[in-house]
């Protein structure tokens, strides 16, 4: 009988779990025990590692994931980049899960994935994946957004205890104080540089973007364009600098509206984009701080995970 239980153990599947405790309202923290159970349940030997600082949840997965048959994680879509970004420069050919327990969870609503943190457990123990494309940010992995401009500080931007409090709704609130003090930035974009799709942009913007997903900063929605998230393409948006205020307002009611089709308003599928502007103008990747660059090339690395959903 022994033999057999130490047979059984080394057949098991190897997962391991990065925990963001402070995450959302703590629901993951919370409900450890319910989900290690789920996890052993569904045949799972699981390791836990535990955050504490912007950067670990990388710093794991880069270290560990070629010695794991899942990776996964548990906190907002700042942790799941982090974890990504590991995992994918590590070379490492595991699968990866992600139960969304952030304020807003944008690449969690993309997919699909259960807002209940029991029921996402469940998702990652029942072995059933997805491929998904990412973007390479001068070769920093992104999962769903690289953005700039207004909106774009709104995820680092918030304090965490609002956050929890509020979720969504603070989001919402930071994003009207970014549209009030808007300040445009002189932009280059050329998208597909030297294919027959090449285009290029000069003009004075408040905000860029370039994702792949169906929500931005829990304030733009893209669900109507039917965003594909593993076609070989990222979707650019880009909103020019409003003259007026009548701008002002005719943009806002395009964007709550989902027209996205409008003077002041470019929105189009690219593979490649590249961006020359001032390097003092910060980034978010995934809703994380990412320190501006003066040429920035971002790409789209096709089927480059394969997400337990």
């Amino acid at each position: 009988m022994e033999e057999l239980n130490i047979i059984e153990t080394i057949d098991r599947k190897k997962l391991l779990f990065i925990l963001n405790p402070r995450a959302g309202t703590m629901q993951a923290s919370k409900n450890l025990s319910d989900i290690l159970q789920i996890f052993s349940d569904a045949g799972c030997l699981t390791s836990v590692l535990v955050t504490t600082k912007s950067g670990d949840a990388r710093e794991f997965a880069h270290r560990y994931a070629n010695e794991y048959d899942v990776v996964a994680c548990a906190g907002g879509d700042g942790t799941y980049n982090e974890m990504i970004d590991g995992v994918i420069s590590s070379g490492a050919k595991c699968k990866v899960g992600y139960i969304p327990a952030g304020s807003t969870n944008d690449f969690g609503s993309s997919i699909g994935l259960s807002k209940n943190i029991i029921e996402a457990a469940k998702a990652i123990a029942n072995d059933e994946s997805i491929t998904l494309d990412v973007g390479s940010f001068n070769g920093r992995y992104f999962s769903y957004v690289a953005s700039f401009g207004a909106f774009t500080s709104t995820s680092y931007s918030v304090p965490q205890n609002l956050k929890n409090l509020l979720g969504h709704t603070a989001y919402v609130l930071q994003g009207i104080k970014d549209i009030v003090n808007i300040k445009s930035q002189h932009v280059k974009v050329i998208t597909d540089e030297g294919l027959p799709t090449e285009r290029v942009i000069e003009e004075d913007l408040v905000f860029g973007a370039v994702c792949n997903a169906t929500s931005v900063g829990g304030v733009l929605k893209l669900d109507s364009f039917r965003v594909d998230m593993n076609d070989g393409l990222m979707e650019v948006l880009l909103i020019k600098s409003p003259k007026n205020l009548l701008d002002v307002n005719s943009i806002a009611r395009s964007l709550l509206a989902n027209d996205l089709d409008t003077k002041d308003i470019a929105f189009y599928s690219a593979k490649t984009v590249r961006f020359e502007m001032s390097s003092d103008v910060p980034w978010t990747l995934d809703g994380e701080y990412k320190e501006g660059e003066s040429d920035i090339k971002i790409e789209t690395v096709c089927d480059a995970v394969n997400i337990l959903v």
